[in-house]
């Protein structure tokens, strides 16, 4: 039998250095899933319980790899599926290669069975590089831009490939007239700023007396030379959350994350500084920079589409972060006055004291801070850690302290509830010798995470280290939206939204032969999270937390927060009375903290 378009695409993900594909079957691939199985299924087809898991494992893969993402799907409704995945790699400059199948051609345009104008519906998501493919020598040339495009932009792409096409026998393009012949490889450059820029970046980076660096994810590949600026400047620095990775909390003018999850260090960092250098970030809440007559800026970024955003920066230099600081490192004047930093440092360890003791405010039953904060001190230092959207973020984002070659990630500018458990899924397959922890919402878990535990008993045998921990803070409510209605709209919780069901996520581990602990009393989590991290296979720990704390923002009006709890307090529900309890005691202990912290 000659080979088919299918075997093609296939083979030249080989070539691509492709060894998983994310995805869910349909009549829409069936030649693609037939030419799977000739090609002894490599690249593994990995098999999601839904095709939006399918995209958010692609985008964990992707983003704890650093290699192209790929997921595939059938034609309409899977197609249809895999979009909030795909705008998550999008939103957090991913790159995510989706594969798609659609009808026969000579049903295009007849209101056929799952018809679905795909070119539209991907115009968007895929908007650097969304092409069908209609004859056989296509598709090398609009295989090969999707990867370079993703790779290159950090973006999404999408290759459509009907099912008839599919099944047609292999064509390379000829050495003719409207023939588009393509070749493998991925160009590498480091892009850097010419000198007359990086001299007007210097000048005011070196008139600077109280120096703040914001720095993001694209600063990941600078560690080295983003603690030499910062050493030479005597700077602060403050983590985008999507940059939480990029330096050690060990470093004690590393003040943490910033924004509404963020710290108060770095709210302060950001308050009282005079001069501002951003690294690889596109943090967008301007409310926590600095003020716009405050202070002098200078940012740094590989893509020129996404610099002068956020603050009117006085010099805007485009290059590769590690580059372009080479460059600028030598014209940088060591600052003999370093109080702002011992300043910083100071402020950053009475953060790191008010955070333990935040952890041990009594709750009913246990404390969603205490269960994470001691975490912390048991992490392995490769680890990696993942985080749903809701209350979740916020105790990710404030209590665990990076160190080693620890890497974390959640859904940063999307902010979609679901991709937890699916991004520890892709990051198990970047790295199978390397821990995970996921740390979910129980309306996340109800949401999709329950189903992809299926998926990780699946495949868990092929991950040499067997530890991946998925544990859920129970807490029997839509948290994070029932803290926004308090704070924003002084109303109580509206329970036939945000009230959740219990449900016994150990014992379904359990049925899928993974291992599980449902955690009750706060003595015994450091014990549990000891189990876990031992355990032989993946397992889910199901903590019953207090849905009475608060996530209270670094930039606090306590007054507000007060009102708000005064809201729960005045409620007459039984499910109020339960979250009542405790709540003015909580606020007595949390309250003496206000004035700094």
């Amino acid at each position: 039998m000659s080979r088919t378009v299918a075997d093609q695409v296939l083979a030249r993900l080989r070539e691509w250095g492709v060894e998983q594909v994310f995805g869910y079957p349909g009549d829409g691939i069936n030649g693609l899933l037939a030419a799977w199985g000739r090609a002894d299924d490599r690249p593994s087809f990995v098999q999601a319980r839904h095709e939006e898991m399918a995209a958010f494992e692609a985008v964990g893969f992707a983003k704890f790899s650093g290699q192209v993402g790929v997921c595939a799907a059938t034609s309409g409704p899977g197609a249809i599926h895999l979009l909030n995945g795909l705008y998550d790699a999008k939103l957090d400059h991913v790159p995510v290669v989706a594969i798609v199948g659609q009808t026969n051609r000579s049903a295009m345009g007849g209101s056929y069975q799952q018809e679905v104008d795909l070119l539209s519906l991907y115009k968007d998501v895929a908007s650097a590089y969304c092409q069908m493919v209609t004859v056989p020598q296509q598709l090398p040339n609009v295989l090969d831009r999707a990867f370079r495009t993703a790779a290159t932009y950090r973006t999404v792409t999408a290759v459509i490939i009907p099912a008839d096409v599919q099944e047609l026998p292999e064509q390379a393009p000829e050495h003719a007239f409207k023939m588009v012949p393509s070749s493998l490889g991925m160009p590498h450059s480091h892009p850097v700023p010419d000198d007359g820029e990086l001299l007007r970046a210097a000048e005011v980076l070196n008139a600077g007396g109280k120096v703040a660096m914001l720095v993001g994810q694209g600063a990941r590949g600078a560690r080295q030379q983003v603690e030499q600026v910062a050493e030479l400047l005597g700077a602060g620095v403050a983590k985008a959350l999507l940059g939480k990775d990029v330096l050690p909390d060990t470093l004690p003018y590393v003040t943490g994350s910033i924004g509404l999850l963020g710290t108060r260090p770095s709210y302060e960092l950001m308050r009282d500084c005079d001069t501002l250098l951003t690294v690889g970030s596109s943090f967008p809440y301007t409310q926590f920079l600095p003020e716009f007559d405050q202070a002098r800026a200078v940012q740094i970024d590989a893509d020129p589409f996404m610099v002068g955003l956020r603050y009117p920066y006085e010099v805007n230099l485009v290059g590769d972060a590690a580059a372009t600081l080479d460059r600028l490192l030598p014209m940088l004047h060591r600052k003999k006055d370093r109080s702002w930093q011992r300043g910083v440092e100071k402020n950053t360890e009475r953060w790191w004291g008010v955070m333990e003791e935040r952890a041990k405010v009594a709750a009913d039953p246990i404390n969603p801070e205490y269960l994470v904060h001691a975490l912390d001190a048991l992490l392995p230092e490769d680890a990696i850690l993942t985080a749903d959207s809701g209350s979740a973020a916020n105790w990710y984002a404030r209590h665990l302290r990076m160190r080693g070659t620890m890497r974390g990630s959640l859904s940063g500018t999307l902010a979609t509830m679901g991709p937890g458990v699916p991004y520890a899924i892709g990051a198990k397959f970047a790295h199978p010798d390397r821990p995970v922890v996921a740390l979910v919402g129980d309306g996340a878990m109800q949401m999709n995470g329950l189903a992809e535990l299926v998926t990780i008993a699946r495949y868990r045998e092929r991950w040499s280290d067997p530890r991946l921990v998925v544990c859920v803070l129970n807490n029997h409510d839509l948290n994070q939206v029932t803290w926004e209605m308090r704070a924003m709209e002084g109303a109580p919780s509206f329970l036939p939204s945000q009230q959740l069901p219990d449900v016994r996520y150990a014992d379904f581990a359990e049925s899928v032969g993974l291992r599980g602990l449902r955690v009750e009393e706060p003595g015994k989590v450091r014990a549990a999270w000891e189990w876990a991290l031992g355990a032989d296979r993946p397992c889910v720990l199901d903590v019953r937390t207090d849905p009475a704390v608060p996530p209270i923002p670094p930039h606090a009006d306590w007054s507000q927060i007060k009102d708000a709890a005064e809201s729960v307090l005045r409620g007459d529900s039984d499910r109020v009375a339960v979250v009542k309890r405790g709540l003015r005691a909580k606020l007595a202990e949390l309250l003496p903290h206000r004035s700094r912290s």
